[in-house]
């Protein structure tokens, strides 16, 4: 578990925003890209499904969809990447939030190897993620150290809202499957974003338009459409 930021300017952030990766930052789930490379995507979906409903344990699940993809070549990230959607509306927020002193920080269940450029590319504060674990250039299987699961989510909030000094009640978390839903609770304003129905019932509000320049009014800013 690992992440990079840019914390430790000379003065506080005004706000943090943490959004979740698969299914709200972009719009496909990475495990099912790299699925479908392994001929195992039918299999994974469906777990994916499960999980992201409350229904399956996530880290369980994350183990048994990442075993799927035993054998594949480390080339793969390379081979998949251009696969990415990022979701209408991201560098507005990031823009807008960042414009008010603000920081913008992702927290995933998927993974380094796919999220690091698209992090950097996209100018984030801060991003958490898996890894996998890779042994002569092949996928074994098997996830690199602890996984972030739901309470891991919400601890990464909690640390990066201590490093750079922000109050809870000055973060805004923003998901959409069940792994969110510590992590939106812990914030001071959780956003379930076109989620599943769980998350929408727990959420301090719901955002149904897959836009992200929905959530700059809820932090008192200007909406900038794409």
């Amino acid at each position: 578990m690992s992440e990079r930021s840019t914390g430790g300017g000379s003065s506080a952030p005004r706000f943090l925003v943490v959004l979740d990766v698969d299914s709200t930052l972009i719009e496909n789930e990475a495990i099912e890209l790299l699925a479908a490379e392994a001929g195992t995507l039918e299999h994974v979906a469906r777990v994916t499904e499960r999980a992201m409903r409350g229904e399956l344990d996530f880290s369980a699940s994350l183990v048994e969809r990442v075993a799927t993809l035993r054998g594949l070549d480390s080339a793969v990230f390379d081979a998949v990447a251009p696969r990415i959607v990022v979701t209408t509306g991201v560098p507005e927020l990031i823009d807008g939030v960042h414009g008010a002193g603000g920081v913008v920080c992702v927290v995933s269940g998927g993974f380094h190897e796919l999220l690091d450029p698209l992090a950097t590319r996209l100018g984030l504060d801060g991003w958490r993620a898996n890894r996998l674990m890779v042994t002569d250039s092949i996928l074994t299987g098997e996830v690199d150290g602890p996984i972030i699961d739901a309470e891991a989510k919400a601890e990464t909030l909690r640390e990066w809202a201590a490093d750079w000094d922000i109050p809870l009640e000055r973060t805004v978390a923003i998901g959409d499957g069940a792994n969110d839903l510590r992590m939106m609770s812990a914030a001071g304003l959780g956003v379930a974003f076109d989620a599943k129905p769980a998350v929408r019932a727990a959420a301090d509000v719901v955002l149904r338009e897959r836009d992200l320049t929905s959530v700059l009014p809820l932090l008192g800013l200007p909406r900038l459409r794409p």
